[in-house]
């Protein structure tokens, strides 16, 4: 019996959070572990259909590095970086669109229609979504993206659950590879969310001593950059964060993808399982009497 009362009190913890965000928008950016792992993949296509049962907004993004990696070892291409970033010449590009585009977006698109819920798989070069430009040409045919046009995901949500590859549209009309989480972010400023929520292979922000920072603000995330408390590959993250907190999303959130459930128990529960980075509070106004 206890049990089944702490269940009932789970939900009841929920209801609030269910009502603020009906109706809102929740950008979700996949990777790691949470993609890679076929539980944890699944129990994030149920975390997905509920967030949108429920009557929230979902559009995903997902990445794909250590897959694109793997079928660039098959085909006998090898696989370049500079500084992190991959390096994406015409070959590559072919296997990146291939793994983008083809298997992973169409494995997540039908795990969540097997499950019940209802989900399109698209690129960010479907329907004009983002065009974006090469700036730096070290990287090849990698992309910044400078448009997002958010009609076909208008036409989509909330009858549909966008599963997006990040890839966009460059200039010449070719596609252009985009790193996931700034593309996360970018479609999240465009869209007006309420959350962005990147799925991580690490806890969330971690402070000086290494534990866990469960809420922060800009000023306090950029002060830890500054410091080299921050650092490596949590830079880029934080910084996306920090872009479309600028932007006007609501709050960004960093959540380990590791444990099962983790968006539903970040987004559902006071606790959450990650670090929400929050915008600075606004300095108060003063009036002068007349």
């Amino acid at each position: 019996m206890q049990e089944l009362i702490g269940k009932a009190r789970v939900l009841i913890e929920a209801l609030p959070y269910i009502s603020d965000f009906r109706g809102k928008t929740v950008v979700v950016k996949i990777g790691g572990a949470a993609q890679d792992d076929p539980a944890l993949r699944r129990r994030f296509a149920e975390d997905i259909i509920l967030l949108d049962w429920v009557g929230i907004n979902v559009v995903v993004v997902h990445g794909g590095g250590k897959q694109i990696t793997a079928m660039l070892d098959k085909v006998g291409i090898a696989a370049r970086f500079e500084a992190g970033m991959r390096v994406t010449d015409d070959a590559t590009l072919e296997v990146v669109e291939m793994v983008l585009a083809g298997s992973l977006n169409g494995e997540l698109v039908r795990l969540v229609n097997h499950l019940g819920g209802a989900a399109v798989g698209i690129t960010g070069c479907d329907g004009g979504l983002a065009r974006a430009v090469q700036t730096r040409p070290e990287l090849g045919l990698v992309g910044e993206v400078t448009a997002i046009d958010r009609a076909v995901i208008d036409r989509l949500v909330p009858d549909f659950i966008p599963i997006i590859a990040p890839l966009a549209t460059g200039d010449d009309g070719r596609a252009l590879n985009v790193n996931a989480d700034v593309f996360a972010a970018r479609l999240a400023q465009a869209l007006g969310a309420e959350k962005l929520v990147m799925l991580t292979d690490i806890a969330g922000v971690l402070d000086a001593d290494r534990q866990l920072i469960p809420s922060i603000s800009a000023a306090g995330a950029r002060g830890l950059i500054t410091q080299g408390v921050i650092a490596g590959g949590m830079i880029p993250k934080v910084e996306n964060a920090l872009g479309a907190l600028a932007a006007g999303v609501n709050k960004v959130h960093i959540i380990d993808g590791r444990i099962e459930h983790a968006l539903l128990l970040e987004i559902f529960t006071q606790e959450g399982v990650g670090t929400q980075v929050v915008a600075d509070a606004a300095p108060p106004t003063i009036t002068t009497a007349p």
